[in-house]
């Protein structure tokens, strides 16, 4: 019994699962995603192969795996690689055809404008324009609600014998008027010879004519000028005969361009060398104070005699219990320069008052001290894991020849807990070195260089400096961000292949 609703249960859910990837299939193929959505139906197809077929039994264990390899790994990996190769930026946000159609809606204003009224028709309104010589233009009856284009006629002139309902014909109320201001705010009228009207006030509309106008050979011509504007899919941009860009930008394919800046450029270059270089000790010297000081507490916190252990392994834990957005900017109030609970302390017994946010050999001293107290707790429970695995044989056999607490400690606990804790040595390496949130919340990157174009900070890791490249500075270059942190991805990756050879953490031991 237990087992066919176990049986029910999991049916139901994977036709949940599948109702889901078709969900998601439609949505994809709705958006015009046609080669995503062809992946994922691919990918829901073969899911299904997978867990109804007998032959594939075994590959039911490995496809969640591979699915969030695939998704969480390859996918943005491959996406932020593509990205590398635009122009993508906040001054080429649009494609090609967003671009050329917001230049095409462009107008300009020529100055003059009409009251108008708008009278019910139906269901709907019609609009009645008059300008400053007292001459009016009409509507027919338009649906109001959402983009509108409304051509106006001119209005015979008012007869004697108008019909008195024609007469006694009022317009809407004012507050009606600004009721219907948002889709008022969506129409264009247009006048016979062309000149369009958009609002300007809650009772007016002002004439504007279309700016730019599209040519059969596939330019734009400047209606102010008769200037030709070109695309220039090289920089992405709409170019005058001068050369001057037109904004908006656009995307558009550079191939290698944006890593050829990187290493080519001074500008770029420069602060990049240097970021990468501080994040290389960052995270080498990180990883050794954490191990350092998380192995010799963890040895001490082993020694059988030691009273209150558990009390000392909890209050020696803490650091790592408090989330790091709640600790960090603790330790930025501590070391406020003038304010801070530390340079008080300091001022009080030496004498000092040091610049903690100023000074760059200063500002990466606090850096690795608020990280090392951060990240030291973890490598203590993983030191003590280790030390309790040692068998006590070795400790008695060396108590035998007469050796010592540090001989203890240097000839038997430290080489028998470096070798199978080296993986996560390099993987806490690797997190270290994109260690956006500690930068973010402690110093933001700074103190700034003062000798670089591109802003860049003394204690910028690679990760922050990305981050400020994408979001903050340099005009938000949201492919130069990519294609940085392509490279950043494959330096990790070669430099965690060479450790790992390095320490050859992957073969037995002789």
């Amino acid at each position: 019994m237990k087992r066919s609703l176990l049986h029910v249960a999991m049916a139901a859910l994977g036709a949940l699962a599948l109702a889901a990837g078709l969900a998601v299939v439609i949505l994809l193929y709705a958006a015009r995603q046609h080669a995503l959505a062809a992946a994922v139906l691919a990918l829901v197809a073969g899911t299904v192969v997978v867990y109804t077929s007998s032959r594939t039994y075994v590959w039911r264990y490995l496809v969640p795996g591979i699915v969030a390899v695939l998704f969480f790994i390859l996918v943005p990996m491959l996406y932020t690689g593509l990205i590398g190769f635009t122009n993508y930026s906040s001054r080429n946000l649009l494609t090609f055809e967003r671009a050329t159609a917001v230049l095409l809606a462009r107008t300009r204003g020529t100055g003059d404008g009409m009251d108008f009224a708008l009278y019910r028709a139906g269901a709907g309104h019609r609009f009645e324009f008059t300008d400053d010589d007292d001459r009016r233009f009409v509507s027919g009856p338009v649906a109001l609600g959402g983009e509108l284009r409304v051509p106006l006629r001119a209005a015979p002139a008012a007869s004697a014998g108008a019909s008195e309902e024609a007469k006694q014909e009022e317009p809407i109320s004012l507050r009606d008027v600004i009721a219907l201001q948002p889709a008022l705010r969506l129409v264009v009228a247009t006048l016979p010879d062309g000149t369009e009207l958009r609002l300007s006030s809650i009772t007016r509309f002002i004439a504007a004519r279309p700016a730019y106008t599209r040519n059969p050979d596939g330019t734009l011509t400047d209606r102010a000028d008769g200037a030709i504007l070109r695309a220039d899919h090289a920089t992405g941009f709409w170019r005058r005969p001068d050369g001057a860009a037109v904004a908006p930008g656009f995307r558009t394919y550079v191939a290698g361009q944006n890593y050829r800046r990187i290493f080519t450029e001074r500008r770029f270059f420069e602060p990049f060398a240097r970021v990468f270089t501080w994040s290389v000790a960052f995270a080498t010297f990180n990883t050794i104070f954490t191990f350092g000081i998380g192995i010799v507490f963890a040895a001490l916190l082993s020694w059988e005699a030691l009273r209150f252990r558990n009390a000392y392994r909890m209050m020696l834990f803490l650091p790592y219990a408090v989330p790091a957005f709640l600790s960090i900017p603790i330790f930025r109030g501590l070391f406020n320069e003038n304010l801070g609970e530390i340079n008080l302390i300091l001022e009080g017994l030496f004498g000092i008052r040091p610049s903690w946010f100023s000074e760059p050999m200063l500002a990466r001293s606090m850096v690795l001290l608020v990280n090392t107290w951060l990240g030291y707790p973890y490598m203590m429970i993983l030191c003590m894991g280790l030390i309790r695995a040692i068998p006590g044989e070795l400790y008695e056999a060396s108590a035998v020849e007469g050796a010592g607490p540090l001989d203890n400690f240097f000839r038997i606990t430290l080489p028998l807990v470096l070798r199978p804790i080296m993986p996560l040595l390099i993987a806490s390496f690797a997190t270290n070195f994109n260690n956006l949130t500690l930068i973010e919340l402690l110093t933001g990157g700074l103190p700034d260089f003062l000798d670089t174009e591109v802003p860049a900070g003394s204690t910028d890791l690679l990760a922050s400096y990305t981050y400020r490249i994408a979001f903050r500075d340099s005009g938000q270059n949201y492919a130069l961000a990519c294609a940085i942190s392509s490279i950043i991805f494959v330096i990790v990756a070669a430099l965690a292949v060479i450790n790992l050879r390095l320490f050859k953490v992957d073969r037995e031991k002789p």
